[in-house]
């Protein structure tokens, strides 16, 4: 072996040792290495959740599940309580460019108040809930996660029980919601997402009810939306950072986005979605991820608002002009416009169900149905005939009958050129992967190995 083979051969081995070393006794080195490895997507695994539909509401109430949406999408019409990332970028501008700041008891408008549910959009207005296991203080919880809203609490149901590992603040925290409300007061401490081994944030500020009213089958709320929505709900404190802000803070996020992967649903209160703060889980998808800016048209642009297309069949009918409309996970169905709804009606050849509300198929009908084509910016996005029908082992939550086939596209009730055309709901959702990007202000979405599935 020549001279130069065995220097070579002892710099390689002494290299190797050396950065054993330092990866396993240098902390700087290793969250660096950690950071650096994970640039696409969070730094831990994703967390699972289960869809749960009535969890808030009586499941009599989803056997009128159009109306239930429907009425969702008239107080997004009209503005009401907007929570994508729109409203609170220009709120901090004001805010910033004043040189002020809000305090205690401000009652901006922005936080999640309301005493009636005809003012009001949030997690208890929505047929659709999502629950994630949530440790606080070593104590586990099952609470509703919710976009809307930023006050992470608990206690509704399951009583919380204050250890050494928490600190009260003794300030009181008070929240009302579209058909609930809590009352309590403000902790600080612990919080584990998704489960004692799940994403852990050392010192996160927390409400333990008191009184909770509408929340008697869930825990609480983790509450995700943006910090803005906190003004005014803590005495003595102008905010009170959010779960997502600490990620951030703490740097296990680079930026606030949440993605959602989907199972479609066969069955009620069934694990099948998971959660991923700060990036993209790319095992879940099948694509990449087409980014879209949040639209400049209002009212959809107060919300997750989107530009789309839809158009049916091989022979690219138009059903839906380049329009504007949002993403929802609190709705249940894909709601359009209701000229588009007649075009859908009219290349289908469906029939209105009485007892559902929905369109209805015969077997043969449901044969020759085709796919629904959403062109999303540069990506044009299928939705097959068997993502267009309801679950067909839950008629029964919809009261209809066990055989027959429902479509899940429904009437928004308006007719297009509103400013808000069409609701891409929980229904569509469950066939993609789903980004909502506050930092970036724009949504993105992928295919996922559920796009072409036949579970329905």
């Amino acid at each position: 072996m020549s001279a130069v083979s065995v220097l070579h051969s002892y710099l390689s081995r002494y290299l190797f040792q050396l950065l054993i070393f330092i990866t396993a006794f240098c902390p700087p080195f290793r969250l660096f290495n950690s950071r650096k490895m994970s640039h696409h997507h969070v730094v831990v695994k994703s967390l699972p959740f289960t869809s749960a539909l009535g969890r808030t509401k009586p499941v009599s109430h989803f056997r009128h599940i159009v109306e239930h949406d429907r009425s969702r999408a008239q107080k997004f019409m009209a503005g009401l309580h907007p929570h994508g990332p729109n409203p609170f970028v220009e709120a901090r501008k004001r805010r910033h460019g004043h040189h002020h700041h809000a305090t205690g008891g401000s009652g901006a408008t922005t936080t999640p108040s309301g005493s009636s549910n005809s003012d009001s959009i949030d997690v208890t207005d929505s047929a659709v809930t999502y629950l994630m296991d949530v440790t606080i203080g070593g104590q586990d919880f099952s609470l509703l996660i919710d976009t809307g809203s930023s006050n992470t609490w608990c206690g509704a149901n399951t009583k919380f029980k204050p250890n050494s590992s928490v600190e009260s603040t003794r300030e009181s925290v008070n929240v009302s919601y579209g058909s609930g409300s809590f009352s309590g007061t403000e902790y600080t401490g612990p919080v584990v997402l998704g489960g004692s081994s799940g994403l852990s944030i050392p010192n996160q500020s927390f409400g333990v009810a008191s009184t909770a009213q509408g929340f008697s089958d869930t825990d609480g709320i983790l509450g995700i939306g943006p910090v803005d929505l906190t003004q005014g709900t803590v005495s003595g404190t102008s905010e009170v950072p959010t779960v997502t802000d600490n990620l951030a803070n703490n740097g296990t996020i680079s930026t606030e986005s949440i993605g959602i992967s989907y199972n479609p649903t066969t069955g009620e209160n069934i694990a099948n979605g998971e959660l991923t703060f700060g990036g993209v889980d790319q095992s879940k998808t099948t694509s990449d991820v087409t980014y879209v800016d949040i639209t400049s048209t209002s009212p959809a642009s107060n919300y997750w608002g989107i530009d789309q297309t839809i158009t049916y069949g091989s022979s690219g009918t138009t059903i839906l002009d380049s329009t504007a409309g949002i993403v929802d996970t609190g709705t249940t169905l894909l709601l359009i416009a209701t000229d588009a709804f007649q075009a859908y009606q009219k290349a289908t050849k469906a029939t209105l169900d009485q007892n559902t509300g929905l369109l209805k198929l015969s077997s043969s009908e449901f044969s020759n149905l085709q796919s629904l084509f959403f062109q999303i910016g540069d990506t044009s996005f299928e939705f097959t005939a068997n993502a267009q029908i309801w679950p067909r082992s839950m008629n029964s939550v919809l009261g209809g009958d066990d055989d027959s086939i429902y479509l899940i596209v429904s009437d928004l009730g308006n007719d297009s050129g509103s400013g808000l055309d069409f609701i891409n709901g929980f229904g569509w959702l469950q066939r993609y992967y789903s980004v909502f990007d506050t930092t970036n202000n724009r949504v993105g979405i992928a295919t996922t190995p559920n796009t072409d599935a036949e579970t329905n």
